[in-house]
């Protein structure tokens, strides 16, 4: 009974085994927390102050630029310099920008213009960080762990996804928008101590000057690859055609279940947790790219349904299963990057994966906003679904390498394991020859 629990329970090792990936774990998971704070008062000020939900909206539109062009900048930069730094020196700003919220609350009239301007660096400063992290992780994780790693930070995500809004939904309806401020910078205070105890992780050897020639180059280098091809159309599409949220409250309505809307907005998460907290299988899969196409398709697939079902508790099983396959997916996704993907380009290409899974819900939203309005909602939700399950087996047989991939055969794979078990080894080496203190050799 012990063993069969194991093998479903979330694999630890990566958390047991490795100081670093347990400080980023930690730190990771703090920082989610006190964001979220931040991330509830932020809309909710400036609804109070403007009564305008254009004005609300208006926020979403000044990140995404940002996160764009400083998450391409990000992934030049993480190749570029100490990734420790890089990541500690974002943490600290993130955190001076919410101060900056906390004064501008603590004033007697406070003003809107800080509000959008919080909005467009915190959202540059995610896209300079996000690819430095990645990086990291790909560094300092084994090519055994990758998967459980991946599974381990995604529930990170989704605890701090799921309990952080609703515990800041309650600290600033008891206590308002300042209180909610200042437990975020709380929050990125005992953050920047964490990362303070970090390891450097300087560049490698081969590492060149941040430079649009560097961003052309990964770009160039995922061209050239048709298992990261793969990963990237395979979620774009899966977003773009199958990403309805913005719609739910509509969907609510023609279900006449409007009780319900936080239920739907809270089922995807579910069906991603979930999996997260059984996913010790996944450490014993080899075939990642299989994993991608099948989790993309039932997400498509479960949307299909979901906007075909006539009973809300029906749509509510069905978004859980969206849920779950898109967490199938990012599995193998993030596994792939980790394996395949050289050190001397991963900051680059994990720009690119900022771009991969920021831009294809933004679009995916406005996709299903502009098709409901000509079909109707439940027309658009089913449709697009119908669409991703096309798209993604259109891209599977298009690039039959990434229903193949194995990661015990793929040459990229095996090159880039090859390569970490030598840094491995020569960091165990030099660490060897360190006298411990006071020995005399």
């Amino acid at each position: 009974m012990t063993r069969k629990l194991t093998a479903i329970l979330p694999d630890l090792t990566p958390l047991r085994t490795l100081r670093e990936f347990r400080l980023l774990w930690i730190q990771g998971l703090v920082t989610y927390f006190g964001s979220s704070m931040a991330m509830i008062a932020l809309p909710l000020q400036i609804k109070d102050l403007t009564n305008s939900p254009l004005a609300v909206g208006a926020m979403g539109a000044v990140e995404l630029v940002p996160l764009i062009v400083f998450g391409l900048y990000g992934g030049a930069l993480a190749d570029a310099v100490d990734r420790r730094k890089l990541i500690l020196l974002s943490e600290a700003c993130l955190g001076l920008l919410a101060v900056v919220l906390l004064i501008n609350a603590l004033l007697p009239r406070p003003a809107l213009w800080p509000l959008y301007v919080v909005a467009a660096g915190v959202s540059a400063l995610s896209g300079i960080q996000r690819p430095a992290l990645d990086s990291l992780i790909a560094r300092i994780v084994p090519h055994a762990q990758t998967t459980a790693a991946a599974a381990l930070n995604a529930l990170r995500w989704q605890t701090a996804a799921v309990a952080g809004p609703a515990v800041a939904g309650v600290v600033v309806a008891l206590s308002g928008t300042a209180t909610a401020y200042a437990l975020t910078v709380t929050g990125f205070i005992a953050s920047v101590l964490m990362c303070l105890r970090l390891r450097p992780a300087p560049p490698s050897k081969e590492a060149g000057k941040p430079s649009l020639r560097g961003i052309a180059e990964g770009a160039r280098y995922a061209w050239s690859k048709p298992v990261l091809l793969g990963t990237y159309a395979v979620d774009l599409s899966a977003m773009l055609f199958a990403f309805p949220l913005a719609i739910f409250p509509f969907l609510a309505e023609d279900l006449e279940a409007e009780w319900a809307l936080g239920l739907m907005y809270g089922a995807i998460p579910l069906g991603s947790v979930l999996v997260s907290l059984t996913s010790g299988w996944a450490s014993k899969i080899r075939r990642h790219g299989l994993m991608v196409v099948l989790g993309a398709g039932g997400w498509g697939l479960a949307m299909t349904f979901a906007g075909l079902m006539p009973n809300i508790w029906l749509v509510l099983f069905c978004l859980v299963l969206a849920g779950a396959g898109d967490m199938l997916s990012g599995l193998g996704r993030s596994t792939i990057w980790n394996q395949t993907i050289p050190e001397e380009l991963r900051g680059r290409l994990a720009g690119l994966e900022v771009l991969s899974y920021s831009v294809g819900p933004q679009l995916g939203q406005v996709r299903a906003g502009t098709v409901a309005g000509w079909t109707g909602t439940r027309p658009a939700i089913w449709s697009g679904g119908v669409a991703c399950v096309v798209a993604v087996g259109l891209l599977a047989a298009v690039l039959p390498k990434l229903m193949t991939y194995d990661s015990e055969t793929d040459e990229d794979a095996l090159r880039r394991k090859a390569r970490q078990e030598a840094q491995l080894a020569a960091a165990d080496g030099a660490a060897a020859e360190v006298p411990a203190p006071g020995v005399v050799t």
